[in-house]
């Protein structure tokens, strides 16, 4: 846990009490601050109350708050900063004159001499992020690892300068950013998402874009020239940032950078003088050239943070992969049963659809802009579609005439139904695949939730068939 110290007798106000506002509240306390806590959650205001104690945390209504007095007002990440309009506890703050700031914000101002590496991008953040963090532990790094990948930031342990914060961020949570640098900074790649948090386009590439600001000359920034809006980041740097800037390709061969060429063997050309590669096709946890993308970008952060080739190399063939992304849970009766609950958009789905030729694709939830319509090129390696959730209705729209498919409304009923299928028609390398395109909201507290109950209704079929009760 990190002591907010900086704080001491200060009042700060804090909103939403979920994983990473009660963590922020446990880290102001125990460095001596007066707290004013609030969510609008019921459920979560009474869970707050059976964790601490009335005295210098005080649940109130933001509106009886002393805002005058505060010195700075903490806000989850869900919680809007702008779009579709500004929260009213932000709102209030402005009036007053009061800082908004989110938990990383704390986390950078409480261990200033740490390095970080900031991992965004809209698909493979947490891929990434356990890949950079599985190298460096699995070379003796002394690290620690979240942010919006599970551990709260302010969770997370104190490091000093002889170790080393890896955070994967959201664009909600580098909107909160304003003091902050990284000495790595990532960008993955962009593509159309979180439109009405950021109001347009061009607003959710601006909050990715948050990573790279006020880097130094000794920073690091890791951009992806594969797609247009991370090019145009990229060349946006190029004329302003004070960092070293390293290109990232999986699409193009560079003079100088990383890129993985169309074989899968991956070109270390940081320095063209010691170039090195690594053959990154037979690694089975890394397959597909989303993840040759998301292996050339963990390879640039450790390498430039004193790791060999070698070292990197180990750490990528022992990366043991990622649970709801791409996660091969079981294979019955020769169809492989695969959880990809993490892909909550067109594009991560289209990763999921592209490797596979005979798909019975479970989909579906709460539906994104853009729908599923982008990933027709990928339909002639769908048999059958099992249609789930809010997006049911305009999913069947879009496939009409394409694919044949069934609504299923649940995720239950769509299980059984697409191993019924696959098992009845028997065809080599058959796979029922969740890769929703979907949010999770809709039937689900969260996609790890979705994700797991997939799990479940797997394992529980195989023991059935183990046990010869199927």
């Amino acid at each position: 846990m990190i002591t907010l110290r900086n704080y001491q007798d200060k009042k700060v106000g804090v909103f939403g009490l979920a994983k990473a506002g009660t963590a922020t509240v446990t880290s102001l306390l125990a460095g001596g601050a007066d707290i004013f806590v609030w969510d609008d959650k019921e459920d979560s205001r009474k869970t707050f109350l059976k964790q601490f104690v009335e005295g210098k945390t005080k649940l109130a209504d933001p509106k009886s708050w002393p805002w005058k007095d505060l010195d700075v007002l903490v806000i989850s990440p869900g919680v809007p900063l702008t779009h579709p309009e500004p929260h009213y506890t932000v709102k209030l703050a402005k009036e007053a004159g009061v800082r908004v700031i989110g938990d990383i914000e704390l986390l950078c101002e409480a261990q200033p001499l740490t390095p970080k590496i900031g991992i965004t991008g809209t698909n493979g953040k947490s891929t990434t992020t356990s890949l950079i963090a599985h190298i460096l532990k699995t070379a003796g790094r002394k690290i620690e690892v979240g942010g919006n990948l599970g551990t709260p930031a302010l969770a997370l342990a104190p490091q000093g300068n002889d170790g080393c914060y890896v955070l994967e961020l959201s664009s909600y949570q580098l909107d909160l950013l304003s003091t902050s640098h990284f000495n790595t900074a990532i960008l993955l790649n962009v593509t159309p998402d979180h439109i009405d948090r950021h109001g347009s386009m061009e607003g959710y590439v601006a909050a990715k874009a948050h990573i790279f600001e006020r880097q130094n000359k000794n920073d690091v920034a890791l951009v992806s020239i594969d797609d247009d809006y991370s090019r145009s980041v990229y060349s946006g740097l190029k004329q302003t940032s004070k960092a070293r800037l390293v290109g990232v390709s999986v699409t193009h061969d560079l003079k100088q950078g990383i890129f993985v060429d169309k074989e899968g063997v991956l070109h270390d050309k940081l320095n063209p003088e010691q170039p090195a590669v690594i053959n990154l096709h037979d690694i089975a946890n890394l397959t597909g050239r989303h993840n040759w993308q998301n292996a050339a970008f963990a390879y640039g952060a450790c390498r430039l943070h004193g790791l060999s080739p070698r070292d990197i190399e180990k750490g990528l063939k022992s990366f043991p992969g990622l649970r709801h992304r791409l996660q091969m849970v079981a294979t019955i009766q020769s169809v492989r049963f695969i959880n990809d609950s993490k892909a909550t958009n067109a594009d991560a789905t289209s990763h999921a659809l592209a490797p596979f030729g005979c798909i019975y694709w479970i989909v579906g939830g709460k539906p994104k802009e853009g729908g599923i319509l982008p990933l027709t090129a990928f339909f002639p390696n769908v048999m059958h579609a099992f249609l789930i959730g809010e997006a049911e209705n305009a999913f069947a729209a879009t496939l009409e005439g394409r694919i044949p498919y069934t609504r299923c409304g649940t995720l239950a009923r769509a299980f059984e139904a697409a191993a019924q299928k696959a098992f009845a028609e028997r065809k080599p390398g058959a796979v029922v695949l969740l890769s929703p395109a979907c949010a999770s909201f809709d039937q689900w507290k969260s996609f790890e939730e979705r994700g797991d109950a997939f799990c479940a209704m797997a394992e529980k079929l195989l023991d059935k068939v183990i046990t010869g009760k199927h």
